[in-house]
Parts: C-alpha cells; sequence; structure tokens
C-alpha cells in the first residue's frame, strides 16, 4: 500500500524500492555494528480530529504509510513488522495489509515481513550481536526499547537520518518541484481572489482548493494569510479578518504533494497598488533576499552568523532608513530559512553546513507594527555545487508583477 496513491499516481516519479534500500543501506554504513529500530506513526483512526500522518523518518527509510509498523535494520538484516488484521479498524477504515498476507513482501518492498506481536522478541535476539541500539529519543517509545534492553546502550539516531535527509536525491527534488508547481498554481488562484471586503479565510480556501483539485494531499502547514496588521504575526491563521483598502496582504502557503512539502510566501497589495511606503519596503526585502540567495553556496550556513542572513541584514541597513532609531534588520524578527522535504520544516544537523542537493527556503522580512506593514518574500531554492537555483521562479515577485496579479 503506497502512500497517498491518489497523488503518487500524479506526480512526474516515485521513489523507488531500490532507493529506500540504498536508504536504510547508507543508515546501516552510518551506524555500523548497531541495530535499529524506528517505529511508524501510531493509529490515530479512532480520533476523528487527527489526521493519520506517516512519521518522516520512518517512511523516508521505507516508504510505508500505515500505522503501528515497526522497523528493525541490522548490518544484515531489514525486517518490517506489521499489525495483524484488526476487523473492527479495517471497517471504518479500509483493509490494511498484515504480515501473514500473501503479498505483504511485494507491497512493503521487504523481503522479510513479520508481525508487530513478535518485534520485541527479534530486538532482543538481534541486540545480543550488537554494541549499541539506536531509535528515535524523541519517540514515546524509546523508554519501550529501553525496557526491552535493559543494560544496553539505546542511542539517538535523529543525527544520522537527518543527514541523510538533508541531502536530496534528483527523485526527491522532483517530487519537490511537483508539490511547487502545483503551490504556484494554488497561490495563482488565491491571487485572483484579493480584493477589498474579502475576508482571509476566502482566500485560504483558493488557495486550498487549487491544490486538492490538483490531485495533492493537503497544505503542508497552516496556511497564513495576513492582511493589515495581520501581516506582521509570523504564522497567523485565525483568518477570520476581511482585508482592506491601502493593506497589504501576507500569503504563506505551500502544498503537499506525495508527501513532499513546498513554502512560498507573497505579499500582494489588497487594491492592486502599493502605497510609496509599501513599495519602499517591499523593494527592500526583495532586494535583501536577492542578496541571501547570490550568498547561498556549500559550506555556508542558514544560521545567524552564516553569509545569506548577513548579507540580507547588510542590504536592509544599507538601502532602508531606520525606524524608530533602529537599522531596518532590527524588524528582521526570524531566521533567513530552513531545510524543506517531508517536512516544512525538515530534518536537519544544526552543526552541518550547506552542502549540494540541500532544498532550503531564503525568506527575509520586514515586521513594523507600528505601521501596520509586513512583508516578507520566501522562495525555495535548490544548493547546487556552484551556488543555488531558485525552484520556485515561475511565480513572480517582482514589484510590478505583485502589483499585477491583483490588478482588475
Amino acid at each position: 500500500m503506497l502512500l497517498w496513491l491518489a497523488s503518487l499516481l500524479l506526480a512526474p516519479t516515485l521513489v523507488t524500492p531500490q532507493e529506500y534500500k540504498l536508504r536504510r543501506a547508507n543508515l546501516r554504513g552510518a551506524l555500523p555494528d548497531s541495530a535499529v529500530i524506528l517505529f511508524a506513526a501510531p493509529d490515530t483512526s479512532r480520533d476523528p480530529r487527527s489526521a493519520m500522518l506517516p512519521d518522516p523518518n520512518f517512511y523516508y527509510l521505507t516508504g510505508w504509510s500505515q500505522p503501528g509498523a515497526v522497523l528493525l535494520l541490522t548490518s544484515d538484516a531489514e525486517i518490517l513488522f506489521l499489525p495483524p488484521h484488526d476487523e473492527q479498524v479495517e471497517v471504518a477504515e479500509g483493509r490494511r495489509v498484515a504480515a501473514d498476507d500473501p503479498d505483504a513482501g511485494r507491497l512493503t518492498g521487504f523481503g522479510e515481513v513479520r508481525s508487530t506481536d513478535v518485534w520485541e522478541a527479534e530486538l532482543r535476539r538481534l541486540a545480543a550481536s550488537v554494541s549499541r541500539v539506536y531509535a528515535l529519543k524523541q519517540d514515546p517509545r524509546f523508554e519501550a526499547v529501553r525496557r526491552t534492553l535493559p543494560g544496553l546502550e539505546i542511542a539517538d539516531a535523529a543525527h544520522s537520518l537527518a543527514r541523510l535527509r538533508m541531502v536530496k536525491s534528483d527523485t526527491e527534488v522532483a517530487l519537490i518541484q511537483h508539490s511547487i508547481a502545483v503551490s504556484i498554481e494554488a497561490h495563482r488562484a488565491a491571487a485572483r481572489r484579493i480584493r477589498p471586503g474579502v475576508a482571509e479565510y476566502q482566500i485560504a480556501a483558493a488557495f486550498t482548493g487549487s491544490l486538492l483539485d490538483q490531485g495533492c494531499e493537503r497544505p503542508a502547514y497552516r496556511t497564513v494569510v495576513g492582511s493589515g496588521p495581520n501581516g506582521v504575526v509570523l504564522h497567523y491563521s485565525t483568518l477570520r479578518r476581511r482585508m482592506d483598502r491601502g493593506e497589504t496582504v501576507v500569503i504563506d502557503a505551500g502544498a503537499e504533494c506525495a508527501g513532499y512539502a513546498a513554502d512560498i510566501t507573497r505579499t500582494y497589495p489588497v487594491e492592486g497598488r502599493f502605497t510609496p511606503r509599501q513599495r519602499e519596503l517591499y523593494n527592500l526585502v526583495l532586494g535583501a533576499q536577492k542578496a541571501a540567495i547570490a550568498a547561498v553556496k556549500p559550506g555556508e550556513s542558514l544560521g545567524p552568523k552564516g553569509a545569506p542572513t548577513k548579507a540580507a541584514k547588510q542590504y536592509l541597513d544599507a538601502h532602508g532608513k531606520p525606524v524608530d532609531g533602529k537599522p531596518l534588520s532590527h524588524y528582521f524578527v526570524h531566521g533567513i530559512g530552513h531545510h524543506v522535504g517531508l517536512e516544512v520544516h525538515d530534518a536537519f544537523v544544526p552543526t552541518e553546513p550547506l552542502a549540494a542537493g540541500n532544498v532550503i527556503t531564503i525568506e527575509p522580512g520586514i515586521y513594523l507594527p507600528g505601521e501596520q506593514i509586513g512583508i516578507r518574500i520566501e522562495d525555495m531554492v535548490l544548493v547546487t555545487e556552484s551556488g543555488a537555483k531558485v525552484l520556485t521562479a515561475d511565480l513572480p515577485r517582482d514589484l510590478a508583477q505583485m502589483e499585477k496579479a491583483v490588478a482588475r
């Protein structure tokens, strides 16, 4: 059972069983003489408020989205454990794959598939021949592993998995580009709804309707549509205000397609024309973003001391006037960007520099509560051997194009 079959069928390419197997081999190579045990997301089907989302680390290694599974890796073994059939659950949620199904191996891509009833016993058996066992410390079941193996060191696998996930394969880049293409069309649909008197939730509805119509699963995160004073709230998602004349509106939204996220932000003038002050600030943010993108290259950092952050802040302070006696960069109140992949804020190791194959955002902003103006421009960038490639370039960001997108 592949993840989100409908959207996968619409994706331009799929991760093959061979690539999942290579990922597991890479993890085993990074953790020699060890066992690794990971758990799929728990079954939340009995809670109608909770979506059943796969655990990204588990999915990265297996491509398996059914809840309740367990993965056990050693230097010479790969075992996927599946929950037995539960008639009550399957009546409500549909039939699931269990270890005793004759096609379990073909559907999962694993040579050995067993019942979750025996994962603890199998872990104890295999752990007798290794020096260390790795699990995810953030998982509540980490303590269950510790109890199963008293006296044996249980280490955190998070950093090793993050190092692998930071560098995207060609297939992952293609899937991310597909999510971006869907998001761009959804952003255009949202922009077409912008006008005075329209509610923020109507803009969000246009975005979500478009991505669903294109076959994707869901928004990759809570959609931000912040008009006027709400534009200065970074993760504003109440969406109840109606836009007014003379304001800007920040739309921070991305689609999740075939498991991969997109993350794009644009700022529009509600009436189709920026005021002189809004034009000034918009061009400053755009200039800062271009400076930051030019500073992206392998070996650099997304942290506060990294070249992209420094380039953006230096641009703002060199070209913008202070506000209330403070340099303009004082009002750029968040980081310059983050990694994107199976999660919108994807796994990363803070001490690891940027490398070719990383997919990141570059998203400077200026937030002036006293003027009720918030402006953010966010694009997704692929780090290359020589610099950066803007993956979201098809969605306009120049000032004149932003005005044209909502002009009537």
